[in-house]
């Protein structure tokens, strides 16, 4: 075997790798590397439909790349629907990620349907993307108990739109939002949040009319 057999079936070996990811932007990303390579290798070996046909398949890539990236911070692009923490399908939700919810948030327990806690729904087009969870402590705290990304948007923080929408918090007097306890690969430190101790603090502006 040659190398540039060896570069076909690493290309090859690539394409089919990608298509095992959970995460559709490193999904897209990997299988556009992949055809990319056998773009190379099919026209060293002339072998033209093989060429076409991953061409077709990196615009394809391309353009889904692009859309997720253009979007990735886009308000447009994801809703934040409040539900009650006893709701049906948030249960359901939380029941079905509960294996991956604790693997990123070990220390967190599902509260009982009755409990006073606020709860939000991050949902793109028809899919459900993220859970937020969290109760007021004193001083006008927002205490996060959740925040969780399921695993096709993993490398995205539909989170953000959350926090970024303050007024979720200062409408109910909250000055300031703290970071879940034991959160495992925070990202706070790109939303505006600052260090403090174990935790992330953001700082919220007081709503309208309220001093």
């Amino acid at each position: 075997m040659n190398w540039l057999e060896l570069v076909g079936w690493a290309g090859s070996a690539l394409l089919v790798w990608s298509l095992l990811q959970t995460r559709i932007l490193r999904l897209r990303a990997l299988n556009l590397v992949g055809c990319l390579i056998l773009i190379g290798y099919n026209t060293a070996v002339q072998v033209w439909p093989m060429v076409g046909l991953n061409v077709v398949l990196a615009v394809i890539n391309v353009w889904y790349l692009r859309r997720m990236l253009a979007t990735r911070h886009d308000d447009r692009a994801y809703q934040v629907v409040e539900v009650g923490v006893g709701d049906q399908f948030l249960a359901h939700t939380l029941r079905v990620h509960a294996a991956d919810i604790a693997r990123f948030n070990p220390d967190f327990r599902p509260p009982p349907a009755d409990a006073d806690r606020s709860a939000f729904l991050v949902v793109r087009d028809d899919e459900v993307v993220g859970v937020v969870l969290s109760h007021a402590e004193a001083d006008g705290t927002a205490q996060i108990d959740l925040d969780y990304v399921t695993r096709r948007f993993r490398d995205f923080t539909p989170g953000e739109f959350v926090y970024r929408r303050s007024s979720l918090f200062t409408d109910r007097g909250f000055r300031r939002v703290v970071s879940p306890p034991g959160m495992v690969a925070p990202y706070y430190h790109r939303l505006g949040f600052r260090p403090d101790g174990d935790a992330y603090v953001l700082d919220l502006a007081p709503a309208a009319g309220r001093r």
